[in-house]
């Protein structure tokens, strides 16, 4: 599309949405002279973005480009969603650099099924900021009650540095710790916006002087695979292997599971285990 066809539909786009408003949803007054189109006037428009009538009419006649900061003011008159918003600064022929509001993670049914049906296999499901949002029984039985904790608090990385029972659940905490400090700057650095990224490295920085040390050593990682050794208080030491499982239907969701190496003790242990949490079902549902 060349740049004239741009600009003409971004002018009938602006029409468009015009139309829909209404000026008692504007908070402007509805009497005067009887309005010949549908929604609000053009200088009413431009009233409320702070433009000119001019400049406004232009814009929709398609016959000006329009600044980045004009665009905005439209887009908070009008009201845009995200992507009507990325749609206008595409016709405009912008570069978006408001963050994009992202949406609350749920997970599928299909996968919290999964995770019941995984009876002898630690697993549970972590999104955006290592946030917990889904768990089976046995995770419970192996790492905490996650149900215990506010869904707003329900998040490993905070779990890790915050709460001295991981301190002992790990045989080798720094090391586990370290790990999750490199995620999580790995996120950031795909996310570099995202506000409850920031909210989370500010509160951990505040509570724990060794996270603020790796934090600023700006050492990154994937999830992938690895090896962790638990110092269990039920069923001993186990040492299990973990590793993670992209959600088709989500990127931002994992899906991590622990095994032990059949035939080991780590591997009894862990059936043990099994059976102590299904005769020890926690109060509350396991289902994130």
């Amino acid at each position: 599309m060349s740049r004239d066809a741009h600009l003409s539909e971004l002018g009938e786009f602006l029409k468009a949405r015009r139309a829909e408003l209404s000026p008692r949803a504007m908070g402007l007054p509805e009497g005067g002279a009887l309005r010949r189109v549908p929604g609000l006037r053009r200088e009413e428009v431009a009233q409320l973005a702070a433009i000119s009538t001019v400049y406004y009419t232009r814009l929709e006649q398609g016959r000006i480009e329009a600044s980045a900061p004009v665009l905005m003011a439209l887009a908070r008159v009008f009201r845009l969603d995200d992507d009507q918003r990325d749609y206008m600064l595409e016709l405009a022929g912008k570069e978006n650099t408001r963050p994009r509001r992202r949406s609350v993670q749920k997970v599928r049914r299909s996968t919290q099924r999964l995770l019941d049906n995984l009876t002898d296999t630690p697993a549970i499901v972590l999104g955006r900021c290592m946030d917990i949002l889904a768990w089976n029984h046995l995770s419970v039985a192996l790492i905490a009650d996650f149900s215990q904790i506010p869904e707003g608090q329900r998040n490993s990385a905070r779990m890790l540095f915050t709460d001295p029972a991981m301190r002992k659940l790990y045989a080798d905490w720094e090391t586990v710790a370290r790990t999750v400090v490199a995620f999580l700057r790995m996120e950031a650095a795909d996310n570099p916006d995202d506000p409850r990224m920031t909210a989370l490295v500010e509160e951990l920085s505040e509570k724990d002087p060794q996270f603020r040390e790796w934090w600023a050593a700006h050492q990154v990682a994937h999830h992938s695979v690895g090896t962790k050794t638990f110092r269990h208080p039920v069923a001993g030491d186990l040492t299990l292997d973990w590793e993670t499982l992209a959600c088709p239907t989500d990127p931002d969701q994992h899906l991590v599971i622990w095994t032990a190496e059949p035939g080991t003790a780590s591997h009894e242990g862990l059936r043990f285990l099994a059976c102590w949490a299904a005769n020890h079902q926690p109060s509350t549902d396991a289902a994130g």
